[in-house]
């Protein structure tokens, strides 16, 4: 069976514990603008139309939905329309400090509404922006353009899964956000290996996710999370201390650490470090002082951590090769990438997270792969058993709201199935 899990929204007492983090829980319920409820003499009209698109009563027209095109702009879509120019023109002149007319982006959607008659002369167009922001721009005698916003409600949900295959694929099988994949790789980047993960560890996860209707628009927060792994329990507990948010394990050991476990998002790795490994290609044994990550070619390739770009060059069998020193002791090299980041020189510095190149087959290689390695005081050691310290601890003036917090939360987790 794959990943089992449940998702439902929670009771009362998350939104407690969302006070104790943050506040509170904003949900937008804005009603209609006024302006939605106008007809074309300014009057209120009654009684108030039940069917509204982007305060617009639908029954009264006729709606055809568009895209918008390569080196499109609204001259060239007004033009397809049949709107006249003088339209355009006078809504330019009303409205140039609502709208923006040169961010037409390629792809957005625009709405027409038409009246319905002979002539189907365009009452309406509504340009939408993103998800929330959308344009309504009101034709006729007196042009204009009327920003809008569509309401927005936070849910506070509960989702667990048993890994089968992989986080993605039983979070896509629970017809889950699959950014929550992402989300939780995050938070316990430097406590798993999310290429590592193992048949039968599980997840259990509280968040927030933001929608528009039932369209789901993204996930704000993850308010907690628990992770089973290769035997091992780790929670993620969220609290705020010198203006960020961090998570903490349940003995208050910050999550976020001096290194990343890999340079790579959901990948696998292909071959392992050994001292004696048989060469693909030469068909030699020799070291291999590293982790092989296969992926996609142009997969981006990220800084495990901090420091300064002390090599970036062609490496003959090597390729094209980016070596970071993180500090006096560690240092990384990321081999056979197929090219480089933007601005990725020698004494350039990074952060953990960084672009610094992308995938590739450069040097000596069987196939697009990521040839990961790590040096501490200059001796080749194994990635995979590395053990980065916290980067910040929990403050001891923090430590009562934490206990609190991680009190509600590991209850909370434990009530999920």
């Amino acid at each position: 069976m794959h990943g089992s899990g449940s998702i439902r929204k929670l009771t009362g007492i998350l939104f407690v514990l969302s006070g104790m983090l943050t506040g509170c829980i904003a949900t937008s319920q804005d009603p209609q603008p006024e302006w939605a409820l106008e007809s074309s003499n300014d009057t209120v009209a009654e009684p108030i139309p039940e069917k509204l698109l982007y305060g617009i009563d639908t029954e009264l027209y006729e709606i055809e939905e568009g895209r918008v095109r390569r080196n499109d702009n609204l001259g060239a879509i007004f033009k397809r329309l049949d709107i006249p120019a003088m339209q355009l023109q006078s809504i330019m002149d009303n409205s140039k400090d609502v709208f923006d007319f040169r961010k037409i982006k390629r792809g957005n959607t625009f709405m027409v509404f038409r009246e319905s008659d002979s002539l189907n002369t365009v009452r309406f167009f509504v340009y939408i922006e993103d998800p929330i922001h959308y344009y309504v721009f009101e034709l006729g005698n007196n042009p204009r353009i009327l920003p809008g916003e569509n309401n927005t409600l936070s849910k506070l949900l509960m989702a667990s899964g048993t890994i089968e295959y992989s986080l993605w694929q039983t979070i896509i099988d629970q017809d889950l956000n699959p950014n929550l994949a992402n989300e939780l790789s995050e938070i316990f980047a430097w406590s798993i290996d999310f290429f590592g993960l193992q048949k039968g560890d599980a997840f259990k996860v509280i968040y927030e996710e933001q929608y528009v209707d039932t369209l789901s628009i993204g996930i704000t927060r993850i308010l907690g999370a628990w992770f089973y792994h290769s035997g091992e329990e780790f929670y993620a507990i969220p609290l705020k201390q010198n203006g960020r948010e961090d998570y903490f394990d349940q003995d208050g050991n910050n999550l976020r650490k001096a290194f990343l476990k890999a340079p790579l998002s959901f990948s696998r790795i292909s071959s392992g470090f050994s001292h004696s490994r048989m060469h693909p290609i030469l068909k030699i044994r020799r070291p291999h002082h590293g982790i092989d990550y296969a992926a996609p070619l142009g997969t981006p390739v990220q800084a495990i951590g901090d420091g300064v770009v002390v090599e970036a060059s062609y490496q003959g069998q090597a390729g094209r090769m980016v070596k970071i020193k993180h500090n006096s002791v560690y240092t990384t090299a990321y081999l056979h990438l197929s090219r480089y980041a933007s601005g990725i020189k020698v004494g350039q510095y990074v952060k953990q997270g960084d672009i610094i190149g992308y995938v590739g087959s450069t040097g000596l290689s069987t196939g697009p792969h990521l040839d990961f390695r790590f040096y501490k005081n200059g001796r080749a050691v194994n990635p995979l058993s590395v053990e980065a310290p916290p980067v910040e601890p929990l403050l001891e003036e923090r430590k009562p709201v934490f206990e609190k917090v991680k009190f509600v939360m590991i209850n909370l987790l434990q009530t999920i199935e």
